[in-house]
């Protein structure tokens, strides 16, 4: 396994995908997850976009490449292409819009037809800021997410509420499947889970037109690795 020490800074490649409705706060989560501030005027995102941030779950560097994809139903052939490899999927309604819930089946479809059997699907409730104005119940969230085997969780991409736990959760539940020996296909998908090579700890690409090239997959020793709580 490479090390995350010396000449690299992370031990693996995790890659995400967020999905949901335009206007539900995908961008501007990926952007509070990456540089810990809030887009007011964040434009709606037309295809998809890119960011990066290298995080560290025991002792493991591992760097989250995450996929924000437009949520206009014209770009669904285009970011369906985005779902294969993917490690953990964030599924993003707006707690204000009930209408942005009721698609959640159809988002969770595509998911569950589009990624590994193993892929983490982590549904995330935005806009907890405006509990005043919230139009779908926390209980009846929480109740779907039971049903389909999803893990819930409440955020706020305006104040950060949640926002961490959101994405370090799912890296924690794709590790511990690594240590489970769910190996998502490594060798048969393309790149989900990679031993990784040295890069920029943050990266901010505005709408790139490909992933970019990744080092190519590696045969991969599943090592026992302690998941902290």
């Amino acid at each position: 396994m490479a090390s995350a020490s010396g000449p690299y800074n992370y031990s693996y490649i995790f890659k995400y995908i967020i999905i949901g409705d335009m206007g539900v706060g995908k961008s501007c989560l990926l952007h509070q997850f990456t540089e810990k501030k809030f887009m007011a005027d964040c434009p709606h995102t037309i295809g998809v976009e890119f960011g990066t941030r290298i995080i560290e779950v025991c002792g493991q560097k591992i760097k989250l490449q995450i996929w924000d994809t437009a949520g206009q139903e014209r770009f669904r052939a285009v970011t369906r292409s985005y779902y294969r490899g993917a490690a953990g999927a964030l599924m993003v309604y707006d707690m204000t819009r009930r209408s942005t819930y009721n698609h959640l089946s159809s988002w969770l479809t595509d998911a569950r037809n589009l990624t590994n059997p193993n892929t983490v699907i982590f549904l995330i409730g935005n806009k907890c800021d405006l509990d005043a104005q919230r139009d779908v119940t926390y209980d009846e969230a929480k109740a779907f997410a039971d049903e389909n085997g999803l893990t819930f969780l409440e955020t706020s991409a305006k104040t950060g509420d949640g926002v961490e736990e959101a994405f370090l959760e799912t890296a924690k539940r794709i590790f511990q499947n690594i240590q489970d020996g769910s190996e998502l296909d490594l060798r048969r998908l393309s790149p989900q889970v990679v031993f990784g090579l040295g890069h920029d700890s943050r990266v901010r690409e505005s709408r790139p037109s490909l992933p970019p090239a990744l080092p190519p997959p590696r045969t991969v020793t599943i090592n026992k690795f302690f998941i902290c709580d």
